[in-house]
């Protein structure tokens, strides 16, 4: 079983939040719309999007998945990170486009 921990070593993630580095990681979600990922993304999978807003932290709450990945080098805001850290929802970064990230998640063993 893979855990976030595990993800970020593999894909070299940025952490800008830590929550959870132990929760474990079932799968992945690519998505912006942000209804969408709330209605398809599962549970334990990680959300990977250019969305760096504090609705973002919600929906990942929602949604209950295990870390949110901003892709494309997106800075989140700082309402973002502050909801973030008071939640404890991960919140990791990488300058990889999300197509990038998707292939390389879906090439790792969840």
């Amino acid at each position: 079983m893979m855990t976030v921990r595990d993800m970020i070593a593999a894909l070299s993630l940025e952490i800008l939040c830590a929550g959870d580095l132990d929760r474990p990681v079932s799968g992945a979600y690519c998505g912006d719309l942000l209804s969408r990922v709330m209605g398809r993304a599962q549970q334990n999978s990680a959300w990977v999007t250019i969305m760096g807003n504090r609705n973002t932290v919600a929906v990942a709450l929602l949604a209950d998945v295990s870390a949110v990945i901003l892709a494309e080098g997106v800075v989140p805001e700082d309402a973002a990170l502050e909801r973030a850290e008071a939640e404890g929802v991960t919140l990791l970064r990488s300058e990889q486009s999300a197509f990038a990230l998707c292939a390389a998640l879906a090439a790792l063993p969840v």
